[in-house]
């Protein structure tokens, strides 16, 4: 069924993006701006939220998208939560679905409709495909390796931004940075960029692929917050790279911070305005 994604039938693209339509359905929307006190609990602080919705999207997708491809697994933000040894699957040889089940929980949490659920394929390190949905804004974004990112079916490319015009970047929050990571994003404060905290990373990398925002740039690694967005942006036409000039890698090891942009130009550009912790 890989082969089958990669040769344009879509068979496996389409059952996956249904399998995520559904666990949003089911799991998601209905809870949106319905959550109980008791439905939202603080993982590492009051910024690092978990609901009910995150969990049971999660449990929802990994059934419905292992069922899909017999044999592959899925790493997922709840799961590695609970046993951390879990991310290692990533580095294995079986398919690898990598799941971010409420992107923007904060935005979900507090009835902002700048979330999404993300979702994406991968094996033997190479993200071959992602979905990106953001369910409260009827937005469903789909990228396959070779074959180009859509948006709600129409195809979508990045652009170049305007010469001379100012950057416009999304950039790591600072309620989500150490003190050391706030040093390393330093070099985005200077003329001829505009750089604010990012909402979703998600909706960010979306921004970024139709060409709304000229790049993102961000301090921490955790696959399912960057594996989508990263194969969306690459196949609208965009570029990343960390910050030895490197592709960024959801296997880890990655030389931080590191930016997607709209173009070569612009990451390169960008790259060389980040400064190492």
């Amino acid at each position: 069924m890989i082969d089958e994604l990669l040769d344009g039938s879509g068979t496996l693209s389409a059952a996956a993006e249904e399998a995520v339509r559904e666990a949003a359905a089911a799991e998601i929307v209905p809870r949106w701006r319905q959550l109980a006190t008791h439905e939202i609990v603080e993982k590492s602080g009051p910024h690092d939220l978990v609901t009910i919705a995150d969990r049971a999207a999660e449990t929802h997708l990994t059934a419905s998208l292992t069922r899909l491809l017999p044999g592959s697994v899925v790493v997922g933000e709840e799961s590695v939560h609970a046993d951390p040894a879990v991310y290692e699957a990533l580095k294995g040889d079986a398919p690898v679905w990598i799941v971010d089940p409420v992107d923007g929980t904060w935005h979900f949490a507090h009835g902002d409709p700048g979330f999404c659920t993300l979702v994406a394929l991968a094996v033997h390190g190479e993200v071959l495909a992602s979905w990106t949905y953001a369910p409260a804004l009827d937005e469903m974004a789909v990228a396959v390796r070779g074959r180009g990112a859509r948006l709600n079916g129409a195809e979508i490319r990045t652009g170049a931004p305007a010469p001379g015009a100012v950057l416009e970047v999304a950039m790591s929050h600072p309620d989500y940075t150490t003190a050391e990571q706030k040093a390393a994003l330093l070099g985005l404060d200077t003329e001829g960029v505009h750089a604010r905290p990012c909402g979703s990373a998600g909706l960010e990398y979306l921004a970024v692929a139709r060409g709304e925002l000229d790049a993102v740039a961000f301090s921490w690694e955790l696959a399912w917050d960057h594996a989508a967005g990263l194969l969306l942006v690459e196949e609208a036409g965009g570029a990343h790279a960390t910050l030895t000039g490197a592709p960024f890698r959801v296997t880890g090891a990655n030389a931080l911070p590191f930016t997607a942009a709209r173009d070569r130009a612009t990451a390169d550009r960008i790259r060389g305005l980040l400064t190492s912790p």
